[in-house]
């Protein structure tokens, strides 16, 4: 197995991101383990797990924060993500919403009190995607900007930290994209953590299970096909 640098990004470019992803990766497996066995600990143990998980993905979203202040459109258009992790992509990360089918996927014994309150953070969450879908769209159309690929794959190249060739219209789309790439991440740990909120501390092991299992069979596919 290739080994992983396990260390934090220092100068905010793709490649620094791409080395932590992979030992964040590696991390994520060796958690992964931690949560398919411990389904018999206490409860007490099984918070204390939850919470170093938790963690690990916080420090996921710092690193993102740095890559998405120097170039947000790195963010938006990863190069290290695979073609098939590209397809699942919703404003430069998952859509909030897949936790709700992470739900569905492993608990099959929700209260009727928990289903309720499920319910409701569907709902909620289902409109604050809708609004930063349509502020993302009024972004595009107020700079009169072509596709948001395109550009993105125009911006990636940098010289001294700035995106080479950029103008205006560029800084200005780019600074309401930092805007929006940030509620939609704080959309998405908002909403796992209030799904764990409404789950005890076993359903949340077999939840947070479920997601790493997806992430890194999405990833593993992702690079067969490459």
């Amino acid at each position: 197995m290739r080994k992983h640098s396990s260390g934090a990004t220092s100068g905010g470019n793709a490649g620094s991101f791409e080395r932590f992803l992979e030992g964040w990766l590696v991390r994520q497996e060796h958690y992964l383990d931690e949560l398919l066995s411990c389904r018999d600990s206490p409860d007490d143990d099984l918070r204390d797990l939850v919470y170093r998980i938790l963690a690990h993905y916080q420090q996921y979203y710092d690193e993102k924060s740095k890559i998405a202040e120097r170039n947000i459109f790195l963010v938006l258009s990863p190069t290290w993500f695979t073609s098939l992790e590209h397809a699942f992509l919703w404003i430069g990360g998952f859509k909030p919403g897949l936790a709700f089918r992470l739900v569905n996927d492993s608990i099959d014994d929700l209260t009727d009190d928990q289903r309720r309150s499920i319910g409701r953070l569907v709902q909620e969450t289902k409109s604050e995607e809708r609004a930063l879908n349509d502020e993302l769209a009024k972004i595009q159309e107020s700079v009169a900007a072509p596709p948001l690929l395109d550009i993105s794959r125009r911006c990636t190249r940098q010289v001294d930290g700035e995106i080479a060739g950029a103008d205006v219209a560029i800084a200005t789309l780019r600074t309401a994209l930092e805007t929006v790439v940030t509620a939609a991440d704080s959309l998405r740990m908002s909403t796992a953590l209030k799904v764990m909120e409404v789950l005890r501390p076993a359903q949340n092991v077999r939840f947070l299970a479920t997601a790493a299992q997806l992430q890194l069979r999405l990833r593993t596919w992702g690079l067969e096909r490459s």
